[in-house]
């Protein structure tokens, strides 16, 4: 992402207007990374979905077959090595939350750091706030307000996440797995307004041209 695009007429960065650009820029960066880690995982549930159908496909023939032309003690070569892969994907799947939660943290960090940084002009400044903002139009309490809320949002996707990732390999009904796979893909708590929120974030802060 650019630097060249900052408002001329502010020269050098530094100290808050410095610090509210750099973690714009981070927030695009961390959500890039989400996006992907959102791949990465959409794709290892699918697999898990589909060995956990295959698992089921096993398990009923083997019933139909009890009694008959299954050796006693045979446990089927098939369910084992279904379960060996399903238990490999579950794993990454694992590691990509596990990922995204790292993620997390360093976006509840920007958060802490923004309100640290509107907590000290409220004291220089009062509770107007300085005189001129420091980019175009918001005044210093708006990059926090607008950070929280992307936090909230990542926050609740995590949860639901972490959720998809404990009953997935657990369930045996294909609907409610289809129902984890499409909200796994399309995160719902992360919607437009969340996207328009970081441009906005961009645009004020110069990384986007106005």
């Amino acid at each position: 992402m650019s630097e060249s695009t900052t408002p001329g007429k502010k020269g050098n960065l530094t100290g808050s207007a410095r610090k509210f650009k750099d973690n714009a820029a981070n927030w695009h960066n961390l959500i890039q990374k989400w996006e992907l880690f959102n791949d990465d995982g959409s794709t290892i549930a699918t697999k898990i979905v589909n060995l956990g159908l295959n698992k089921k496909s096993n398990m009923e023939s083997d019933m139909v077959m009890e009694g008959g032309s299954l050796a006693a003690g045979d446990p089927s070569k098939n369910l084992k090595q279904n379960n060996q892969e399903l238990e490999e994907e579950c794993v990454k799947l694992q590691d990509v939350v596990d990922k995204m939660a790292n993620i997390l943290s360093k976006m509840e960090k920007m958060v802490s750091d923004e309100r640290g940084i509107c907590e000290l002009e409220a004291f220089q400044y009062g509770e107007k706030g300085r005189a001129e903002p420091l980019f175009h139009t918001w005044p210093t309490h708006q990059f926090a307000e607008v950070s929280s809320k992307l936090y909230e949002s990542y926050k609740q996707e995590l949860a639901l996440k972490k959720t998809i990732l404990q009953e997935l390999a657990h369930t045996s009904n294909t609907d409610l797995s289809m129902v984890y796979l499409s909200s796994w893909l399309y995160q719902p708590y992360i919607d437009d307004s969340v996207k328009l929120l970081l441009e906005s974030l961009l645009l004020e802060t110069g990384h986007r041209p106005l």
